[in-house]
């Protein structure tokens, strides 16, 4: 017998806002906050490509068109995780 599931993933993700201040993902009734100051990586990119989020699994989020991996300890304590890719133009 296996364990697998097949199917969609039903884990409900998505941004709930974008301002000018950073942007807002709501994460299984929880919404967290990034600023472009702890994620500048946001900053400059489409409405289009933020909403464009995807939960690889519970609490690990990836946005494909911008190659961003954020797990939820990330953006609810950025200060713990100081190292941060800089961004290249």
């Amino acid at each position: 017998m296996s364990l697998l599931a097949y199917g969609n993933n039903t884990l409900a993700v998505e941004i709930t806002n974008v301002s000018n201040h950073g942007v807002w993902l709501l994460a299984h009734d929880k919404e967290l906050f990034m600023s472009y100051e702890d994620f500048p990586w946001f900053k400059d990119q489409t409405i289009s490509s933020i909403t464009n989020v995807e939960e690889q699994h519970n609490g690990h989020f990836y946005w494909p068109d911008i190659d961003i991996d954020l797990t939820q300890k990330m953006i609810e304590s950025p200060e713990n995780f100081p190292l941060k890719a800089k961004i290249i133009n």
